[in-house]
């Protein structure tokens, strides 16, 4: 059956063909989205009244310097269809009549089993309000969707994902991210793929939105 499907491939006219390649670059360049904006973020933001919605990506706003920068902040390569530079990155600015009162945002990441869809709710200073999956493919997923995970999050921000290193799954002695703890040891894959995701979600906001207001934290490993 591999054959026959392969030659059938192989059979089909240039234009075809190039059509194909051409679908596959666009799924790679697919940003992370909220499922039901309307209704997600009356949930999320109980009192607002509103949102704007805005399009980013690493290319328009400073190419492969800026990825670099990301990149060294995160302390790890993007890489895998999820992290094209081309990728555009789906802001939600949400308000209450005139006021803007905070931000939601997404990221694409690959875990043990396929894509996960981290959401994170934030304050204006980028603080934490809520942390989410919208999107796991996971054997551990009733685990870490439960609520009791996602309030480990509550109440931190990029200044304390600073201090973990995604390369080694391991935060400073000190850092609140040691408050975090895996509900499940045999998803230790699919739970460091979402601190992962977090830190690089909370590095994109800083970068595109709060105008790099925790630069000043950084360190490196």
């Amino acid at each position: 059956m591999a054959l026959k499907c392969e030659k059938s491939i192989m059979s089909l006219p240039l234009a075809a063909i190039l059509l194909l390649s051409t679908a596959v670059l666009l799924y790679a360049a697919v940003g992370c989205d909220l499922n039901d904006p309307d209704r997600d973020v009356a949930r999320l933001f109980p009192g607002s009244t509103g949102y704007k919605t805005n399009y980013v990506g690493i290319d328009q706003k400073g190419g492969p310097e800026l990825l670099a920068k990301i990149e060294q902040r995160l302390g790890d390569k993007f890489q895998g269809l999820y992290e094209t530079i081309d990728v555009p990155y789906t802001l939600y600015d949400v308000f209450k009549g005139k006021e803007k009162i905070g931000y939601i945002h997404g990221v694409n990441e690959k875990g043990q089993y396929g894509g996960i869809q981290v959401f994170v709710v934030l304050d204006l200073e980028g603080t934490i309000r809520a942390f989410y999956f919208q999107k796991l493919t996971s054997r551990y997923g009733k685990e870490l969707r439960d609520s009791k995970f996602g309030e480990q999050f509550v109440g931190l921000s990029l200044k304390d994902f600073y201090a973990y290193d995604v390369a080694s799954g391991k935060a400073a002695p000190s850092s609140e991210v040691n408050r975090i703890k895996n509900p499940v040891p045999e998803a230790e894959q699919d739970f460091r793929a979402a601190l992962r995701g977090l830190k690089k979600n909370l590095i994109l906001v800083d970068e595109f939105i709060l105008n790099n207001k925790h630069l000043q934290y950084f360190v490196t490993f």
